[in-house]
């Protein structure tokens, strides 16, 4: 009875290790090389995949996703033999899992000796600033050559990337001197640059302000003539009105004279009393030293009042005006004389005034472009 169990323990021991070695599960994105007596038999895709016990068994699981791998600093040689460091990064994906088992005994260092050896080649060709400025460059080459040559280890190599490039401490120096010396340079062209414009504006506003204040002293000067040339026109109108005002006020005022000396009728006493109240007017004069008066001066008045005056009943020559002096007195002459004292403007002197006033009021054009004389 015991033994019986014991063997069927043994047999149900047995057959739960030949199911467990029988069935294999494979995760997505991997793959098993699979071998039969140390022969390669096929390639277990992911699911469930049976296998022989105790005659197949797992060589390999191979992760077929994009695998990145970031390999240390490798010292390159420049062609002006400066030793940089270079740190590089490459995407690659097994695409055989067979050729990545039994082509290469292990790809991933593999792929980073074949990176070294290819970005040296790559590399020593170029001179340092080439170097720093030709990264895309040496990742399409870099990719080119690790695609080529890894294709037959079943490896498709995606991308190659230049993760940093460190120059030598003593040509970091030397590139951040030059770095400095070139901002230093940039900022005085800009400063020579900005002070250039600034000159360049400010005569073109200096230029600019002359133009306007020499066509603002032109139109001034213009004005000025026109205003004086207005003023004499003025000036000699009215003078020309004034005297002959006066000349027409010293005819009526002698008329008026003689017209009442008529009606007067003068006696010869009375011609020779105004002659001696007009002898110390004529004597003001600074030139009048000496004045002779004759002594028949009386008879001259005595023949002038016979001449023209008639005698009265008391023995004295009267002057009697005659009826056509009588009728040609001059009559009251108010109404001819107002208009002189009118003071109103002129319509004439009214439309210069302000015709001329339009013109100082008018705006003075700017000077056009390419019509204004350079400045000296």
């Amino acid at each position: 009875m015991d033994v019986g169990l014991i063997v069927g323990a043994v047999v149900v021991f047995f057959v739960l290790v030949v199911m467990i070695k029988s069935i294999k599960v494979i995760p997505q994105a991997q793959s098993a090389v699979i071998e039969r007596l140390g022969r390669f038999r096929t390639v277990a895709e992911p699911g469930l995949n049976f296998l022989l016990p105790f005659m197949d068994r797992i060589r390999a699981r191979i992760d077929l996703r994009e695998q990145v791998v970031s390999f240390p600093p490798q010292p390159v040689i420049t062609q002006d033999n400066l030793t940089v460091s270079i740190d590089t990064v490459v995407y690659f994906q097994v695409t055989d899992s067979r050729a990545a088992v039994y082509e290469i005994a292990n790809y991933i260092i593999a792929v980073e000796q074949l990176t070294t050896t290819t970005l040296r080649n790559v590399v020593g060709g170029m001179s340092l600033e080439e170097t720093l400025t030709s990264r895309d460059h040496i990742n399409g080459q870099l990719r080119g050559v690790l695609d080529e040559e890894t294709g037959r280890w079943g490896i498709r190599v995606a991308r190659v990337e230049l993760k940093a490039i460190d120059p030598p401490p003593s040509i970091q120096d030397s590139m951040e001197k030059q770095m400095r010396a070139d901002r230093e340079k940039r900022a005085i062209i800009l400063t020579a640059e900005g002070q250039r414009e600034a000159a360049i504006k400010t005569a073109e506003g200096s230029k600019q302000s002359q133009i306007l204040a020499a066509e603002g002293a032109k139109q001034a000067t213009i004005m000025a003539a026109e205003a004086e040339r207005q003023s004499r026109i003025l000036r000699a109108q009215g003078e020309r009105a004034a005297r002959y005002l006066q000349a027409q006020g010293q005819a009526k005022a002698i008329e008026k004279v003689f017209a009442a000396i008529k009606a007067g009728r003068p006696t010869p006493e009375v011609l020779a009393y105004q002659y001696l109240q007009t002898l110390p007017e004529m004597a003001k004069g600074d030139a009048n030293k000496v004045w002779m008066i004759p002594t028949d001066f009386g008879k001259a008045l005595e023949g002038f009042a016979r001449q023209f005056g008639i005698k009265s009943d008391d023995g004295v020559f009267r002057y009697e005006p005659s009826e056509e002096a009588v009728s040609s007195r001059p009559q009251s002459d108010e109404e001819e004389v107002a208009e002189w004292f009118d003071t109103s403007t002129d319509p004439e002197v009214a439309r210069a005034v302000r015709a001329a006033e339009e013109v100082a009021r008018k705006e003075v054009d700017p000077p056009a472009a390419g019509l204004v004389p350079p400045l000296p």
